[in-house]
């Protein structure tokens, strides 16, 4: 099977996500789609697999012009798309998965035997130690894509789109998930494999096609690009030496806040840093570099499982729940607005002030006048844009619902502020409105770490930025050497030194 889409092109509004983009990917191939946040990666996937439909342009299937309106359609036709959630139920076996979509059946009963036998077959084929009986919520994250990647296959799949497969693995599981690839290659199946880890990338893929800003920006085979050349065309030459423009407000010699040897043994190991009074710190990464983990953890919202030593203004603290965060000073503001910040059914006074309410009650009833007076105060420091306190938060736009999360965590004063990707899902003037806002703080003496995968938001922001890698240090960067080029090479688990020395050769 071979597929050609051509001439791509999508908008949502005035934004351009596909400017006429071209991609073709063959069975018996695994070909890489690369690029930035944000570049039309996602978007040009979700043409293929049926989810959305392009505003021109056309996808060819051995020579066959064909229209997809619904994902159904995409995988009649051969295609499989395995997302970065996992579509799959805990509660039921193995081979009820495998079935899921199309159960077999014996009269007007479940076909259970032929089931397990056919999935069985298939392991066997695959040469897959996997019992078909197991229940999925006993399986690791490995054999969990592996049986997402077996669905596609009993669904006759011979494209199989794999969105950031990785990002969640331990290097033991993608070396199992990289085993299954290359058998699904020899067999003549095709795959779409989206990732950030271009280490990965030359490890496994054939081909690349590298997307920036909607266009494709580059396309060839992986024996013959590197590293440092596949991160200039995610990146652009013209941008790989930009400067960053944070500044840094630092008042006194103190940290405000210091972490030394950190660890869960799962999602981050061994970190230090620490962030003074007056200082925006970044910390940035890829999917999957355990920067929301560590955070949520300092912050007292994973339990307080963890080693290592963590000080707040000099005082040793180690937090098991959030309440105790916030009395000593530390504020955190989670990165989906939508499920961890909002609360949908309250307007938008009790959303922007529920952190504060402790503080406002007058035995067992809540202060209106004095809420109404505190977060008045925030509309008017953050240029939110309301008609009435009393509306549903739901009537505000993305950009002015980021502003009043903002304002619930300001309003407990905070030593300490910890934004997790604080413009995501606003627009471009909402984006510089909020950044005002995170200098403002600073410049007042705020502590604030903002955690962002978008290189240029760390660079517009901070005065230096730690890089993690697979939950990792990968390096710190700081004045001309804070650019997106340094920034993506360390993401991806390069090595500045070996970049450089490649460079001057």
């Amino acid at each position: 099977m071979k597929i050609e889409m051509k001439e791509i092109c999508k908008s949502f509004g005035a934004n351009e996500v596909l400017q006429n983009v071209n991609f073709t990917i063959n069975t018996g191939e695994i070909s890489a789609l690369l690029g930035e946040n944000g570049a039309g990666k996602s978007t040009l996937m979700n043409i293929l697999g049926g989810v959305l439909q392009p505003d021109h342009g056309e996808i060819i299937i051995d020579g066959r012009t064909v229209s997809f309106a619904a994902p159904i359609d995409s995988l009649h036709s051969g295609i499989g798309f395995i997302h970065q959630e996992l579509n799959l139920i805990n509660d039921l076996t193995v081979y009820e998965n495998l079935f899921i979509t199309d159960f077999l059946r014996k009269g007007v009963f479940l076909d259970t035997d032929t089931m397990r036998r056919k999935s069985e077959e298939l392991f066997q084929e695959m040469d897959i130690d996997l019992d078909p009986c197991e229940m999925v919520r006993n399986l690791d994250a490995s054999y969990k894509q592996i049986v997402e990647i077996c669905k596609a296959l009993m669904q006759q799949a011979s494209i199989i789109i794999m969105d950031e497969p990785t990002t969640s693995l331990t290097v033991p599981e993608i070396e199992r998930v990289f085993k299954m690839m290359r058998v699904l290659r020899d067999k003549n199946v095709g795959i779409v494999f989206i990732s950030h880890k271009l280490e990965e990338v030359l490890e496994i893929c054939d081909s690349y096609v590298v997307l920036r800003d909607g266009k494709v920006a580059a396309k060839g085979d992986v024996k013959e690009t590197s590293i440092p050349e596949l991160t200039s065309f995610m990146v652009g030459h013209e941008v790989k030496q930009e400067k960053s423009v944070g500044s840094c407000h630092t008042t006194g010699d103190s940290p405000a806040l210091e972490i030394r040897n950190l660890s869960d043994g799962m999602h981050f190991h061994d970190i230090s840093l620490k962030v003074s009074p007056g200082e925006v710190l970044g910390v940035t990464g890829l999917l999957g570099d355990g920067r929301t983990e560590l955070f949520q953890t300092i912050f007292g919202a994973m339990g307080g499982n963890y080693t290592g030593t963590v000080r707040l203004c000099g005082e040793t603290c180690h937090f098991t729940s959030t309440e105790k965060a916030l009395e000593h000073g530390l504020a955190y503001l989670p990165r989906n607005r939508k499920e961890n910040a909002i609360i949908k059914d309250m307007n938008i006074l009790d959303n922007g002030s529920i952190v504060y309410l402790p503080h406002i009650r007058n035995r067992w009833m809540i202060d209106i006048p004095r809420q109404e007076q505190m977060f008045n105060k925030q509309v008017k420091e953050l240029s939110i844009k309301l008609e009435d306190i009393y509306d549903p938060i739901s009537s505000l736009s993305g950009g002015n619902q980021q502003k009043v999360v903002l304002a619930k965590w300001l309003m407990s004063e905070p030593k300490v502020l910890i934004l997790d990707n604080p413009t995501q899902g606003v627009d471009v003037g909402a984006k510089e409105e909020i950044y005002e806002i995170i200098e403002g703080l600073a410049r007042k003496g705020t502590a604030v770490i903002v955690l962002s995968s978008e290189a240029k938001e760390i660079i517009r922001l901070c005065s230096r930025s730690v890089v993690l890698f697979h939950g990792r240090e990968a390096g710190e960067l700081t004045g001309n050497t804070l650019t997106e080029h340094n920034i993506m090479i360390l993401a991806t688990g390069g090595s500045l030194q070996k970049c450089e020395e490649s460079h001057g050769k």
